[in-house]
């Protein structure tokens, strides 16, 4: 199968491509590189550097690489950034994303998978875990682009007859997840540890996230594109979670114990809560399970130890 993969230089497009290879695949990424890494890339594997907004060159790259499945995870994550700047988050999340189902369409794609969020769509006061058939109720700019975006899809499904459905992520952590930029919490807290600094925690430590292993992401995606390309879910919407609340406290206890760091010495830093970012977020993700046929999620502890072990490899 031939897989196209918008921001594949990624942590998680990256993960996702070393998982299409190793099943054979052939891969094209198309990254900007402005928050992925070349080196994210196993050798033979160089990215196109191309914004997806440039609709003209994204179009003959995808016609001209005639892709089976497409794999959007290219986006604007920071919920920060677009509280301090929506226009720039629109345009990547919304124009980026209609310019990549423009592209999938013209090109005749068989599988459009479109990665989307849970927490920052389903926003504040939703029942946990929440289920897809909850309504969306943004918090933030963020939440907002990327539900215009899966308004879109399904607009593309239902007039054009794409083949695509959406993947809503929990909070994703893992190995390549670099502590800068719109890094993770979990990638921040053991780059920390590895410096043997306290964490920062905003707010009381009490706010709770759905912590989901990267690893989990590119079997979700790859499943579902299979799915798409047997003639199955197209304008499905499917959580990819653990169902399992942790509190950043809870988070920041377990990372230090990983680093077999003394309590007192990792204990938490606080600071004023940040506007725009949920209480608590959990996603019931059992309807991809059974739909899917993905298997049980990662656990948290296995997955923060695989993330531990990375971030102490690194030089």
């Amino acid at each position: 199968m031939r897989a196209l993969v918008t921001g594949g230089a990624g942590f998680i497009g990256s993960t996702l491509v070393d998982s299409l290879l190793a099943r054979g695949d052939e891969v094209l990424v198309v990254d900007d590189l402005s928050a992925g890494k070349r080196d994210n890339l196993p050798p033979g594997v160089g990215p196109t550097e191309l914004d997806i907004r440039d609709t003209e060159r994204l179009t003959a790259c995808t016609a001209d690489f005639r892709p089976d499945a497409v794999y959007h995870l290219a986006a604007q994550i920071d919920v920060r950034t677009s509280m301090a700047d929506p226009l720039h988050d629109a345009s990547v999340n919304v124009l980026g994303t209609l310019s990549v189902l423009r592209a999938a369409r013209d090109a005749g794609a068989g599988a459009v998978v479109v990665c989307s969020t849970g927490g920052a769509i389903y926003g504040d006061g939703a029942p946990l875990p929440t289920g897809e058939d909850q309504p969306a109720e943004p918090e933030s700019p963020y939440g907002m682009s990327k539900l215009a975006a899966e308004g879109y899809t399904r607009f593309f499904v239902r007039e054009h007859g794409l083949p695509a459905l959406v993947l809503r992520f929990a909070n994703v952590y893992g190995p390549r997840q670099h502590p800068a930029g719109g890094a993770g919490v979990v990638s921040l807290f053991c780059d920390r540890a590895r410096a043997g600094l306290r964490p920062t925690v905003f707010g009381d430590g009490g706010q709770t996230r759905d912590f989901l292993y990267v690893g989990d992401i590119a079997r979700a995606a790859t499943a579902a594109a299979d799915r798409l390309a047997a003639g199955e879910l197209a304008g499905s919407v499917f959580n990819v979670g653990t169902g399992t609340e942790s509190t950043i406290t809870e988070l920041a206890a377990t990372i230090g114990r990983i680093a077999g760091l003394d309590a007192a010495d990792f204990a938490p830093e606080y600071r004023a809560a940040r506007p725009g970012e949920l209480r608590r977020s959990c996603l019931d993700p059992s309807r991809g399970i059974a739909e899917l046929g993905l298997p049980t999620p990662t656990t948290l502890a296995d997955g923060l130890a695989a993330t531990w072990a990375w971030h102490t490899s690194r030089a």
